[in-house]
C-alpha cells in the first residue's frame, strides 16, 4: 500500500471522497464490499450504468435511438451481453453508448454523494468506477485506490471464473488503462494477488491508515 496526499500535512481524513478502480479481474468488487462493510458509502458506477438503462428508460430509449431494437432481449430489456459484443468490437459505438450513459450515472452518483453528505458530513464515500482512468476521472478525488494483481493473474481469473478463453480474457484486459497507467493514478495499491484473508487484512488497513485516520 502506497501513501496519499495530505498525508505530511495533516489534512482531516474523515468525509474523505475516493475512487476506487481496478482491471477487469482484480477483485474490485470485493475491496468494494468489504469496504462497505467497513462503513464506508459505496457508489458503484456499474450498479448505476445498468439502471441509465433499465426497462422504461430515457437511457434504454436513447440507446435503441442510437443502435437499433436489435440490441434488446426478448423482454424488453438491454441484451447485454450483445451489446458489449458489438462495442467491444467498434470503438465507434462505444464512444457513442458512453456518451449515453456516463452522464447519467456521474449525475446519479452525485445525487448519491450528496445525499450521504447531508446524512454525515464525515462519510467516507467511494465511488466504485471500473474506468475511472479511461475516463480520465482521477483528479476528481481526495484518494484514488487501486486493486492491482499481476495480468496473469487477471487472465487466470477470466478463464476459471467468467468461462473466457485466453485470448478472449487478453483481449478484454488489452481494452482497458494498462496495469503502469493505473498504478500511476494510484495513491494507495491495493494487492489482491493472494488470499481472501490477505485482502482482507489490507482493506482493512487502508481504511484505518489512510482513508479515516
Amino acid at each position: 500500500m502506497t501513501g496519499t496526499p495530505g498525508a505530511a500535512s495533516g489534512t482531516p481524513r474523515a468525509g474523505r471522497r475516493v475512487g476506487l478502480t481496478g482491471g477487469i479481474g482484480s477483485g474490485k468488487s470485493e475491496v468494494s464490499r468489504l469496504l462497505r462493510g467497513l462503513g464506508a458509502v459505496v457508489v458503484d458506477a456499474d450498479v448505476l450504468a445498468r439502471e441509465a438503462v433499465a426497462p422504461g428508460s430515457e437511457g434504454l430509449a436513447a440507446v435503441v435511438d442510437a443502435f437499433g431494437a436489435d440490441v434488446l432481449a426478448a423482454d424488453g430489456s438491454l441484451d447485454r451481453e450483445a451489446m458489449a459484443a458489438r462495442v467491444f468490437a467498434e470503438p465507434d459505438a462505444r464512444a457513442r453508448l458512453e456518451a449515453i450513459v456516463h452522464p447519467r450515472v456521474r449525475r446519479r452518483a452525485a445525487e448519491i454523494e450528496a445525499a450521504a453528505r447531508a446524512a454525515d458530513p464525515d462519510a467516507v464515500v467511494v465511488h466504485d468506477v471500473p474506468l475511472l482512468v479511461e475516463t480520465g476521472q482521477q483528479d476528481s478525488y481526495d484518494v484514488v485506490v487501486v486493486v492491482d494483481v499481476p495480468t496473469q493473474t487477471q487472465v487466470d481469473r477470466l478463464v476459471s471464473g467468467r468461462g473466457m478463453d485466453e485470448a478472449e480474457a487478453r483481449a478484454r484486459i488489452a481494452a482497458q488503462a494498462s496495469r503502469e497507467q493505473r498504478l500511476a493514478a494510484a495513491d494507495v495499491v491495493i494487492d489482491n494477488s493472494t488470499t481472501l484473508d490477505d485482502l482482507a487484512r489490507r482493506v482493512e488497513h487502508a481504511w484505518r491508515d489512510v482513508l479515516t485516520c
